[in-house]
């Protein structure tokens, strides 16, 4: 249990439709601040897991703001292994924690957002597109938009097919994507109006900067959480 007293922390279990089941820490506003019928489900890029500390900061600050956040495995972190796992398994895994958050987590969600880090933002991002996973929006936290250093290869065409509102935090120095790439989609596709691109200046893939700017990481988390809340805010208002 968490010793925060603004959200409630609990480990589940989410079972999949392949018969096996993975990890997942659940966080519920406590009763005062639980104004929010809005759900983010949140997962984790390959070389990392659901407690990647830019996760945690995200996950933790959205509970307090009111949001019920759920973050889950996928199998091969569960197992873990370092190699992601085949599409499919990948894909069962996102299915599976919206129908957990659905029909097991004993919350009524109005609108349920999907947030990943890399890679569970690209696996969201597809499922949305083909119409098997059905977010009210996209949050993507270093969207790998070309393998590493070869922007020739961009893989973007499945954006064209969402059209629910997209927020993407881009590092200028994100060797998975070149920024003038992702603002040159964002102004040729015909994407929601709402979406919003925001870049962290000098920012990795992981959004870490040089040591040479004396800028914490975790203030770096902070103002990624700031800005998804504005523009949730802004583009989800509470509805009355």
């Amino acid at each position: 249990m968490a010793s925060d007293q603004s959200f409630m922390e609990k480990a589940v279990t989410i079972p999949l439709a392949n018969g096996a089941s993975v990890s997942g820490i659940l966080l519920v506003p406590s009763a005062v601040k639980k104004s929010k019928a809005d759900v983010f489900i949140i997962a984790h890029g390959q070389g990392n897991g659901m407690k990647h500390p830019l996760l945690v900061t995200f996950a933790e600050g959205l509970a307090r703001e009111g949001y019920p956040t759920l973050r889950f495995n996928f199998l091969f972190k569960e197992k873990g292994q370092d190699h992601p796992d085949k599409k499919d398994k990948l894909y069962l895994a996102w299915e599976g924690a919206m129908r957990f958050i659905r029909e097991e987590s004993g919350l009524k969600p109005r609108r349920i957002f999907a947030a990943g880090k890399s890679l569970g933002g690209r696996i969201a991002a597809h499922m949305t597109a083909e119409g098997l996973l059905k977010p009210d929006g996209l949050v993507f936290l270093g969207y790998p938009l070309h393998p590493m250093g070869d922007p020739q290869n961009v893989r973007a065409d499945h954006f064209q097919k969402i059209k629910v509102p997209m927020l993407f935090f881009a590092g200028t120095r994100d060797p998975f994507c070149e920024l003038l790439l992702l603002k040159k989609i964002f102004s040729s596709m015909d994407l929601d109006v709402s979406s919003r691109l925001e870049v962290v200046d000098r920012g990795d893939h992981s959004f870490e900067v040089p040591k040479s700017l004396y800028l914490p990481t975790e203030d770096i988390y902070k103002h990624i959480l700031k800005k998804t809340v504005q523009w949730l805010d802004k583009t989800f208002p509470v509805q009355k």
